[in-house]
């Protein structure tokens, strides 16, 4: 009979546990019993004896008193009820559906963030990908005009991919925000889930495209999207790389960001304005979106219990059995 996985153990009755404090007790009698039982010869020399060998009788002559210590820890274990437990569990899952609009616009290079604007959105995209693993996930480009890079998606390695290749210059330059975020809600407005999220990152005022941002806002409102906008740049004046005949050279620019704006579209569809300035708060920006739009996940669970203190019991049982054989055959010791 084997014992159980003590990993999946407890114990119905963990007060009888107490009671293996008497092991050390019974240890400790049983060593002065032997103690004073122990004869006394007086002898004038143990020369005689310098080449005797115990034999194996008298090497284990204290092995009943062992057994049975053992089985009564055994069964003061047995009486405390030891219970394995086997679990089994329900799990659903309720996705949401993210599509992140990102603006490749050519300022998206300034460096006020490092290494620039732009590499540092797709990092804190990558990572907020990385911890939404029930989720489908789009991704949409914006400058002068809008287009889907990667439609809503549960393979987020594809979607990782395509984020890593996106520049400024893919399309032509200008900040369309309305027409960026109206591509997005046209994405996320059919999703079968119940929570439809954009998120928009850009650095600009809105100067370009046919859709107004606050018009895109109410047609968010209209299909229940949350709209979460994060405004990217520092306060003041931002280094910007230019190419000229000589090289790169840095200009510093000012950093306008249409707040107000952005503000207002957030606000229309219940969801919130960031302002990140630096990389640390644009990272913090993303893991207060992460965990305002989590994904709903409910867990059922079952436990079965089995009795198992009767391993215990037999085992303690065929101790006791065994030490009283051996005590009165062929370990007996005469007083």
């Amino acid at each position: 009979m084997m014992l159980p996985d003590f990993n999946t153990i407890h114990f119905r009755n963990p007060e009888f546990l107490w009671l293996l404090i008497l092991i050390p007790a019974m240890v400790f009698y049983f060593w002065q019993v032997k103690r004073f039982k122990r004869p006394r010869i007086r002898i004038s020399s143990t020369e005689v004896f310098r080449h005797y060998r115990p034999t194996l009788r008298q090497r284990l002559i204290n092995l009943p008193i062992v057994l049975r210590v053992i089985a009564v820890a055994l069964m003061i274990v047995a009486l405390a009820r030891p219970q394995s437990s086997s679990k089994a569990s329900n799990v659903k899952t309720e996705g949401i559906s993210v599509v992140l609009a990102l603006d490749i616009s050519s300022s998206m290079l300034a460096e006020d963030f490092r290494p620039n604007r732009i590499e540092a959105a797709k990092k804190v995209a990558l990572d907020f990908i990385d911890g939404r693993p029930n989720d489908l996930i789009g991704l949409v480009i914006f400058s002068g005009e809008s287009f889907t890079q990667c439609p809503l998606t549960s393979d987020h390695a594809v979607l990782k991919n395509l984020i890593k290749s996106v520049k400024p210059g893919m399309v032509k330059d200008g900040t369309a925000i309305g027409d960026g975020l109206a591509t997005a809600i046209d994405r996320v407005r059919e999703s079968p889930t119940k929570s439809k999220v954009v998120v928009l990152i850009t650095d600009g005022v809105n100067n370009s495209g046919s859709i107004p941002p606050l018009t895109a806002g109410e047609i968010g409102k209209t299909f229940g999207v949350r709209i979460y906008s994060v405004g990217v740049g520092t306060r003041g004046m931002a280094p910007y790389p230019q190419k000229t005949i000589f090289g790169i050279q840095y200009q510093n620019v000012e950093v306008q960001i249409d707040e107000e704006l952005l503000t207002k579209v957030a606000d229309a569809t219940d969801g919130r304005y960031y302002r990140a300035v630096n990389n640390k708060r644009l990272e913090a920006i993303f893991d207060e979106i992460d965990k305002l739009e989590k994904s709903k996940i409910e867990v059922t669970e079952f436990k079965r219990y089995t009795e198992e203190y009767l391993p215990f019991a037999v085992l303690a049982f065929l101790l006791f059995a065994v030490e009283i054989i051996l005590r009165y055959t062929w370990l007996r010791s005469l007083p």
